[in-house]
């Protein structure tokens, strides 16, 4: 099956964005990979899978795993974590500090830039090592 929500715009285009766009995206792709992983890696039942991918996708969980892949980071990550970082955010955490939640938005924004960029060896390199830091 063709993949139907193919990014479309160039990486030129995709700097221009809102980092929060980013992170929107981001959200989507790495709830998706973790929702995907534990499925293709369990036979537990939805109740007890949505309890496992809560930890994963939870903002102290993502600000974790962005604080221990930093200095993997190349600098243009390292400057698009900084972009999607340090962009207001009008939402309030409900269970986050406001410096965790920045940081899940920061992880959530790279995983969206580097899928919107179709940078996909890369993309899976960072979601693996999430998996390795949360697992």
């Amino acid at each position: 099956m063709e993949n139907v929500a193919e990014p479309k715009r160039t990486p030129e285009e995709v700097n221009l964005l809102n980092p929060l766009v980013w992170a929107y995206v981001g959200d989507s792709v790495y709830e998706l990979f973790i929702r995907t992983n534990l499925v293709n890696n369990s036979n537990a039942k939805v109740h007890e899978l949505h309890m496992k991918a809560i930890k994963f996708v939870k903002a102290a969980g993502q600000a974790k795993i962005l604080k221990s892949i930093e200095d993997e980071l190349t600098e243009e990550e390292k400057n698009i974590v900084r972009r999607a970082r340090n962009t207001h955010n009008h939402h309030i955490a409900k269970n986050a500090t406001p410096a965790e939640y920045a940081y899940a938005t920061a992880f959530e924004g790279l995983i969206g830039y580097l899928y919107l960029t179709k940078q996909e060896k890369r993309l899976k390199y960072i979601l693996n090592k999430a998996l390795e830091e949360e697992g």
